[in-house]
């Protein structure tokens, strides 16, 4: 999501750039991120979870405690790559409000990813 921001107080309006960074969990399978998920930062993201799926052994970990926004093509590729996984489940750690929302409305029965709300 590419907010705006007030530069200056009473100034125009520029919009914010949006970010994301993610890096692999300690001591289990898994990505921590932190940022937004957006159609800026998607690449970022499907890429983490393209290298997620590799190192997939049963359970891996997303934890979004720091994620202040997923767009729904976000958590599409979230619920492909739960889908494509061979075997075992992905446990979403504490995701934005709306990740539970999409993920109910698209996919009611994806019985591959857990979420463990925030």
């Amino acid at each position: 999501m590419d907010a705006a921001r007030k530069v200056g107080g009473s100034g125009p309006v520029v919009p914010k750039r949006a970010a994301l960074e993610v890096s692999p969990l300690s001591g289990r399978c898994g990505i921590r991120a932190s940022g937004e998920v957006c159609e800026v930062t998607r690449p970022s993201w499907e890429r983490a979870l393209t290298e997620l799926s590799r190192r997939h052994e049963g359970v891996s970990y997303v934890e979004l405690s720091q994620v202040d926004f997923v767009d729904v093509a976000g958590v599409t590729a979230l619920a492909v790559t739960a889908m494509n996984l061979p075997d075992g489940r992905v446990v979403v750690e504490h995701p934005p409000p709306q990740l539970s929302r999409v993920l109910g409305l698209f996919w009611p029965e994806l019985d591959r990813i857990e979420v463990a709300p925030r």
